[in-house]
């Protein structure tokens, strides 16, 4: 099958063109400063281009960008693909410095294609000018030279294992990262390797923390006397000892840091490090296709758990302890007694239809409620841990309970009542009357902040590297962190501001989508109704010390979209439980995001 040219036409051999575009990347894990990396290559392509009479009028340089992430993940590799499909891009062929740089693996037979495709000419210096679709050479040549790619990254990810194994065994270094909670880090002098001392990278090494050394100390003895980990947590936060996410707000500003959470009691007291030995490689790093299949994607990172007997231990104690070995051991065998330790996972309970899943929220900590199969009926509850409650000094029973067929039966009534023939027309001008833009300005909030807390990490990352951290390490993290931002710039560019208002006709459109409300309500089964409530946008809020439920709807074209609600094949409707005392009739109110 070929591909019909888009733009400008196929050029003649001898017609060349005179206008590139030059494409380059520089990751961190090839230890190079960006600016002399673009350089050298920007002055290889330049070479291959000016005795043709070439010259440069756009770049397309990538930075602190993997060669494993394909163009089209790539910022500026992606800008420029999308530019081959406008006839007025401003340049007639593109030019790389060093194909190894611009395509790994199999990256070039899945990107060459949109360059035949638009007739864009692209050029080589291992080809020696423009790239010829037609010719089997140029084709095996380029993908030669993503398998040296790949390979190199290969054994460079290979290399550095071992040093760092190598280096953590033997000497017990100081591989990077953060200090673990009652330690912090005492520079120990120039970095071993002469090179990087030159640039005044430092070596660093565990010392305790004077001021969290003893709560880790506190920690194990309690435990060992026979606290349990949630009585640890409530009692240090009843003595408002700082978490290990507030005592250290510059790295932990994506957490509360209200109060201890029961996970860090317990990853302190899993954690070897404090018996005064360094140990590497407790986690380690999966690559997996983003979409199986749209293999074009590439790949994104996974952060897994090793195995124990996989974890590198220095030989030797290389910092001082702050628990006994034997202490250390007394303590794992208690968590693996207790069923915290390693085990198999039991078959996972099957899926109950929740009509509420995601929608009903406590009214005392605003979090959802989460379903519950108990006694043969479906159940909401709110659990709410001790140490929180006394962190954020609010009442919060440890438990808050909800039967669904207490909410349901008077919540289709009430939805019933507003969207029935004779007060529909009522309901949607009170819809057009209260349409609101809270719900777009928090999800704009929270995405920005998402992104702001990845740049931030960025920041301290290439920081880390350029203080001597361990290359392969803080190159993953970068590679994660990126990951994460670039998400969070797609969601946000995804975001649709509301417009101005809609007006009543838009509304009615909208409500009629959704087919006949009342009759889908009438008998209708768990997942007809669950879905109703959803692209009506419905949020209920069950307050536990009034005993009552505040229905919401928030209607929005984003939940509507294309699908409607089945009005056929329901059972017959099925006998409604009035409502008890302690739920009472819900509270209307009509509003839009």
């Amino acid at each position: 099958m070929t591909h019909r040219p888009v733009g400008n036409p196929i050029r003649k051999p001898g017609s060349e063109p005179t206008d590139f575009a030059f494409l380059g990347r520089v990751s961190t894990e090839d230890q190079q400063d960006p600016e002399s990396s673009r350089q050298w290559q920007r002055s290889r392509a330049t070479a291959l281009i000016q005795n043709h009479g070439g010259h440069i009028v756009e770049e397309f340089f990538d930075i602190d960008r993997s060669r494993s992430v394909p163009p089209q993940r790539r910022p500026q590799a992606s800008r420029l693909l999308d530019l081959l499909a406008n006839p007025n891009r401003g340049f007639d062929a593109v030019v790389v410095g060093e194909p190894q740089r611009a395509f790994y693996g199999n990256q070039f037979a899945m990107t060459f294609p949109m360059f035949e495709h638009y007739s864009v000419q692209l050029w080589v210096p291992e080809i020696g000018g423009a790239i010829d679709p037609a010719n089997e050479a140029h084709e095996l040549i380029m993908s030669m030279y993503g398998g040296i790619s790949k390979g190199e990254r290969t054994r460079i990810k290979t290399r550095v294992r071992a040093a760092m194994t190598s280096q953590a065994q033997m000497e017990g270094r100081w591989l990077g990262g953060r200090p673990p909670y009652g330690y912090m880090l005492e520079d120990v002098g120039p970095h071993p390797n002469p090179a990087k001392a030159s640039d005044g990278k430092r070596m660093h090494r565990l010392v305790p923390d004077p001021q969290t050394e003893w709560v880790v100390r506190l920690i194990f003895a309690h435990f060992l006397n026979g606290w349990s980990i949630g009585q640890l947590a409530e009692h240090l936060t009843r003595e408002g000892i700082p978490s290990p996410s507030a005592y250290d707000r510059k790295r932990n500003r994506h957490r509360s840091g209200v109060a201890w959470a029961k996970g860090a009691i317990r990853v302190i007291l899993t954690n070897p490090r404090y018996t005064g030995r360094q140990v590497w490689a407790k986690q380690r790093k999966d690559e997996e296709l983003i979409d199986v299949h749209d293999v074009q994607l590439g790949h994104t990172t996974k952060q897994r758990w090793n195995d124990k007997d996989e974890w590198v231990w220095s030989e030797r104690i290389m910092h001082e302890s702050l628990i006994p070995q034997e202490a250390f051991d007394q303590v794992q065998q208690i968590l693996a007694a207790r069923g915290t330790g390693p085990t198999s996972h039991k078959p996972h309970r099957r899926r109950y239809p929740y009509v509420l899943r995601t929608l009903l929220f406590c009214g005392v900590c605003d979090r959802r409620m989460q379903g519950q199969w108990t006694n043969n009926a479906p159940y909401y509850r709110c659990r709410f841990p001790q140490e929180y409650a006394l962190a954020n000094k609010i009442e919060h029973p440890r438990n808050v309970y909800l039967r669904e067929d207490l909410v349901v039966p008077q919540l289709d009534a009430w939805l019933a009542r507003e969207f029935a023939p004779d007060r529909i027309d009522e309901t949607i001008a009170a819809m057009a009357a209260n349409q609101g833009h809270d719900e777009y300005a928090v999800q704009e909030q929270r995405i920005r902040m998402e992104i702001e807390e990845c740049e931030r990490r960025l920041r301290q990352y290439r920081d880390a590297l350029d203080g001597g951290a361990a290359a392969s390490a803080v190159i993953e993290w970068i590679t994660e962190a990126e990951n994460q931002r670039q998400a969070a710039q797609a969601k946000l560019k995804r975001l649709q501001a509301p417009s101005d208002r809609l007006d009543e006709a838009t509304i009615t459109q909208m409500v009629h989508e959704l087919g006949d409300i009342v009759r889908v309500l009438d008998g209708a089964d768990s997942n007809d109704k669950a879905e109703l409530y959803k692209q009506l946008g419905l949020r209920a809020t069950y307050n536990p010390g009034e005993e009552t439920v505040q229905a919401d709807v928030v209607l929005s074209p984003n939940l509507i979209g294309d699908s409607k609600v089945s009005e056929g094949g329901l059972e017959p409707p099925c006998p409604m439980r009035a409502l008890a005392p302690q739920a009472s009739a819900s509270t209307y109110s009509a509003t839009r995001t």
